[in-house]
């Protein structure tokens, strides 16, 4: 290797430089260096006859020697500490305007990787120069400039904003992939959504004609997207391709930094994780060292199985004594998302972060103490010392995303009471808060009034001021918004009571104002939205469809689900609902093979609430390789989402078994809800007690109505009588009980279902009654939601006449005697105007 990089870096100079390179010593010499103290040395004995070529080869080489070796054994601070680097440093300062272009950006980047510093004389002097030159140097010159710069944190200078006009003048003279992916990270910050488009249509059409693509080029293309905050599908799926056929290629790092870029995103490809979580397995045993252990455990630890974590978690504890205070950081918050309770090792992390605090940045402490909190971490006193570090930080900080955080983890720690430090600096940065900051402290004051217990009648006055003044602040910025995408993006992360009870009704106001910037590309964002807040509003839904159709082949397919989640949610058809569902469902059709099956799962049960089967979608699904496949993806995801899409994938199953027979789709979920049966809490409220009782006193008896009756397909009815062809109450008797057998075969009585109900007298019909609380409205109005109707769906299938008692009618003001109440279950039960469908 050594001889190959002598060759390559003579054979280049050559190259450059004819006249000189077959008879200058010191160049010969410093070609035949073998190591840092050789090129060193020949700097040392030729000082005086150093060349502008000769000062950019030492630098050069000494870059060189120091890239070929693993970085636990570089030494680049002997390097740069060194005195004849300290004399090379400053012949380079003086010949600088000497120096052809390309060498030039190339000087800057070498120096920068030998960790001299952004502040040295010699690196301002190589950026002063390259801005002189900005406007001559070739595009690879230029992306190398920019990647200089970005690393001296100048993305955002003026310097960068000249080169980001010199990309947009010259793009279409950009022939390399790899060279237009620097540029896209170098502008990233001050890209206009103009450029930002033009770099992605330029980047998307050079990956298609370039080739072959180092794994780098796609890594920093999804960056950028990152950086703008653009989620492009089609070029994220281009570039995932590139780096899945480069999977064996990448080490711990890049895999770690390819998944961050794609949580950012919300871009989850089941194929690339799978294909990561192989590489990481296989690459366990060669990451002994702290730096290449801790990004394996960061990418690894998440999505391993329990005896690939125990083993994380024992190299870990070994490791710990050698960890520096970034890698225990890392490591703590890997630990927290993988829900470790690994005792020791939580208490060693607690120990390295003990001994660093001084060291820490205020987000950093603010980050520690949440991880530990969430860690379930027991030492009060560290606690205690992180809780005086997060006041005296927030005490003294003037940027309002710090002052967030440090707030919002203050109001973890138990407290007696608020600093009037903390409410004093919240105050003086309300008004330059966004949504998001309003509403985490609006939830760090719930926090604190709710466990100060000298607040627990009278709220203090500086509270009430605070909480008056956010809810002013919040208002205020909703009313004043006049963008669609950027209200949208603030939105994105506002959950919780403050928010639905002071801004909702206020946030939808101002998203029918803004009515009109509803497009393709914020439908599928606002429908989230509107999803997540349960709240419907039928001119947005409405407008939503409309653009839908009207642009659907511009809407990338994966968005299908988030487009139809609200409707099916809500319960609500649009104008020409059956045209708008039959849109998205064609266009989805011809990629169903090509979506991720957690998300083609979550899609079909979405359309299923909306009594919507597309058969190919449905048999996509319920086929052995997609379940294998499935299975494989879910062993990668978080606890949460593992148990959510597996409970989706039995609710599908049973509305399809219900729905459709004619699919013969076989039901196989009865193990799976016997085990959820076992977990469930079987808690009867006080409300339930109450029906319960009044309709032992309806229908003669306790002995005529059943509680928490399982049905087949395992749902639960809350309470279920049976009335004759008369409507006359029937009582039970001990057979009729559902039974489970020892094979999991749920039986009704003593034959199966379909057999039990024609042991029913002639005319007789089971009813279910269903009290709906509020979860199965949406939030503003008395609309049922989509789950709640299906139920009612299948309950009529199974043979129930269903009588639901949503709470609002009763707890109302006219059932407030127990008179009241009793007559109106009779109307519910005894009505011959409800429903009733026959199984299939």
């Amino acid at each position: 290797a050594m001889l190959r990089l002598r060759s390559v870096c003579r054979s280049s100079w050559r190259l450059l430089h004819p006249r000189v390179a077959g008879s200058d010593q010191v160049l010969e010499q410093l070609f035949a260096s073998g190591s840092e103290e050789q090129v060193l040395d020949v700097v040392g004995r030729n000082k005086a006859k150093l060349s502008a070529a000769h000062v950019g080869l030492a630098v050069s080489r000494l870059w060189q020697f120091q890239k070929e070796k693993p970085q636990m054994l570089r030494t680049l601070e002997f390097t740069r500490t060194h005195p004849q680097f300290l004399a090379l440093c400053v012949l380079a300062e003086n010949k600088v305007e000497q120096l052809p272009d390309s060498e030039l950006v190339d000087m800057l980047y070498n120096v920068l990787r030998l960790s001299v510093e952004p502040h040295d004389s010699l690196v301002q002097e190589l950026v002063t120069e390259g801005w002189r030159r900005i406007d001559r140097l070739p595009m690879a010159p230029l992306s190398k400039f920019a990647n200089c710069l970005n690393d001296q944190h100048l993305n955002s200078s003026p310097l960068m904003g000249e080169i980001t006009e010199i990309v947009s003048q010259k793009l279409d003279s950009v022939k390399d992939a790899r060279v237009l992916s620097i540029l896209m990270i170098g502008v990233s910050a001050l890209v206009s959504p103009r450029l930002r488009d033009a770099l992605i249509q330029k980047m998307d059409f050079l990956l298609d004609t370039t080739g072959p693509i180092h794994f780098n080029t796609p890594r920093r293309v999804i960056q950028f997207l990152r950086n703008v905050k653009h989620s492009y599908r089609p070029l994220m799926e281009k570039c995932n391709r590139i780096l899945l056929r480069s999977a064996k290629d990448l080490d711990a790092e890049n895999i770690s930094i390819i998944l961050g870029l794609y949580q950012s995103l919300q871009f989850n490809n089941c194929d690339f994780r799978l294909a990561a979580k192989r590489r990481l397995s296989e690459l366990l045993d060669s990451c002994t060292d702290p730096v290449s252990f801790t990004r394996l455990f960061a990418a690894l630890g998440p999505m391993a199985g329990q005896e690939t974590r125990e083993r994380l978690e024992s190299s870990a504890l070994l490791l710990a004594e050698e960890l520096n205070s970034q890698q225990a950081l890392a490591l703590a918050e890997t630990m927290e998302e993988m829900e470790c309770r690994n005792l020791q090792l939580i208490n060693k992390i607690g120990t390295i972060f003990s001994k660093n605090l001084e060291g820490y940045k205020p987000v950093e402490i603010a980050r520690i103490t949440q991880v530990l909190i969430l860690l379930h971490y027991q030492n009060p006193e560290l606690l205690t010392k992180l809780r005086c570090f997060l006041v005296s930080h927030l005490q003294v900080s003037v940027f309002p995303y710090e002052v967030t955080m440090l707030t919002r983890v203050l109001s973890m720690l138990p407290s007696p009471r608020l600093d009037e430090e903390v409410t004093s600096r919240v105050d003086d940065l309300l008004p330059q808060c966004n949504l998001s900051d309003l509403n985490t402290f609006a939830t760090a004051m719930a926090k604190w009034v709710r466990h100060d217990p000298s607040y627990r009648h009278v709220m203090p006055r500086v509270y009430v001021k605070l909480l008056q003044k956010l809810n002013h602040c919040g208002l205020e910025r909703l009313r004043k918004a006049d963008s669609l995408d950027l209200l949208l993006e603030e939105l994105k992360y506002v959950p919780g009571e403050w928010f639905e009870e002071v801004l909702l009704e206020e946030t939808m106001l101002s998203l029918q104002r803004l009515i009109d910037q509803i497009s393709w590309s914020n439908v599928p964002e606002l429908a989230v939205f509107l999803t997540r807040t349960n709240h419907l509003c039928t001119p947005l839904l409405d407008r939503i469809a409309s653009v839908s159709m009207e642009h659907i082949e511009k809407i990338h397919y994966s968005a299908m689900y988030a487009t139809i989640l609200p409707f099916t949610v809500l319960n609500y058809d649009p104008p020409q609902g059956d045209e708008f569902f039959d849109a998205c469902i064609q266009h989805l059709r011809p990629h169903i093979s090509s979506f991720d099956p957690h998300l083609l799962v979550l899609l079909a049960y979405s359309l299923a609430v909306a009594d919507c089967f597309p058969e190919d979608v449905i048999r996509e699904i319920f086929n052995v390789d997609f379940l294998a496949k499935l299975d494989a993806q879910l062993e990668t995801l978080p606890d949460a989402l593992n148990m959510r899409i597996r409970l989706r994938l039995m609710e599908l199953n049973r509305a399809v078994s219900l729905e459709c027979p004619e699919f013969q789709i076989p039901w196989f979920h009865e193990r799976y809800c016997q085990q959820l049966l076992k977990k469930g809490n079987g808690s009867v409220t006080a409300v339930q007690q109450q029906i319960h009782k009044m309709l032992g006193e309806i229908l003669g008896g306790m002995s005529y109505a059943k509680v928490s009756v399982l049905t087949p397909y395992f749902y639960v009815v809350e309470f279920e009588c049976i009335l004759d062809r008369n409507k006359k109450p029937i009582p039970y008797v001990e057979h009729s009980r559902l039974l489970i057998t020892e094979e999991g075969k749920v039986q009704w009585g003593p034959g199966s279902p379909v057999n039990d109900r024609s042991e029913l007298p002639p005319g007789a019909q089971r009813v279910a009654v269903d009290f709906l609380d509020s979860k199965s409205f949406c939030k503003n109005s008395r609309h049922m939601k989509g789950e709640a109707v299906m139920r009612k769906r299948h309950l009529e299938i199974l043979g129930y006449n269903v009588a639901q008692i949503p709470h609002f009618e009763w707890n109302s003001m006219e059932l407030s005697t127990r008179d009241a109440w009793k007559e109106y279950l009779r109307k519910k039960i005894f009505s011959s105007g409800v429903k009733r469908r026959e199984i299939c």
